[in-house]
């Protein structure tokens, strides 16, 4: 009833996200026919740790794909050739959204 209500949408966080040095480094939301919309954190000095994190990401959802069934090879392969294409290719222009 008090406090901040979060979204039925909503992921729910991660153990970490109960340390209090913890941060929030990136949220994605996605609507079907839209471009995805993000709010993110620098964080890092060193901009190249978003790859590492971007890396990081394809791995844990190909594990998830493989939680459902699917040959993880197959889905880490597949999310590293779409990453490929639209880093060669982008299909949409990446806007700020903070400011309107």
């Amino acid at each position: 009833m008090f406090g901040k209500s979060r979204n039925q949408n909503d992921l729910e966080p991660p153990p970490i996200a109960n340390d209090p040095k913890a941060v929030e480094v990136l949220r994605v939301w996605a609507l079907p026919g839209e471009p995805q919309q993000l709010t993110l954190r620098t964080t890092w000095k060193d901009a190249g740790a978003w790859g590492l994190l971007l890396a990081d990401v394809a791995r844990h959802a190909a594990n998830a794909y493989a939680s459902e069934g699917h040959d993880r090879i197959a889905a880490l392969s597949r999310i590293h050739a779409a990453l490929e294409a639209e880093w060669s290719q982008p299909t949409d222009t990446a806007k700020d959204m903070t400011r309107r």
